[in-house]
């Protein structure tokens, strides 16, 4: 649990530092990494739920970041009234080119596991990230 701690804490001050390095906030760093793993655009309902913001949270947050051109509406097909947000290409120019170091450090640290290890470690950051969002809930239910 110790090192867990350690890790959590360390991934929040990288994240903190990358943020500030793009010159955007945390929360938009965060929104557009998730983002960046969908496997397509996503409805404003979705950051929402993704980044247990509430929707007009989540809509300001959309609002902040296709001002800074980190991200693009297009029509949702399926129904006309709504949008879908998608990573605009320059967004993924400019985070990818930020995170080439940091990205090329963590991968040397994965270099070290057997396949069968990293699946392990795999297993266990999906289970850690389902507590994390089951306990998010939780005390937001309980605020």
């Amino acid at each position: 649990m110790d090192e867990s701690q350690r890790h959590y804490a360390a991934y929040v001050l990288f994240n903190q530092a990358l943020a500030d390095h793009l010159r955007i906030h945390s929360t938009d760093l965060q929104c557009v990494a998730l983002l960046d793993v969908e496997s397509g655009p996503v409805s404003t309902g979705e950051i929402a739920r993704l980044t247990g913001l509430t929707p007009g949270s989540a809509t300001r947050l959309v609002d902040r970041l296709e001002k800074a051109g980190l991200v693009v509406r297009h029509p949702d097909p399926a129904d006309r009234r709504r949008a879908l947000v998608a990573l605009a290409p320059s967004a993924r120019e400019r985070i990818g080119a930020a995170w080439e170091l940091p990205g090329q450090a963590f991968g040397e640290v994965l270099e070290h596991y057997s396949d069968a290890e990293l699946t392990v470690i795999a297993d266990y950051l999906r289970r850690a990230a389902e507590v994390g969002r089951a306990q998010a809930d939780r005390l937001a239910r309980e605020s």
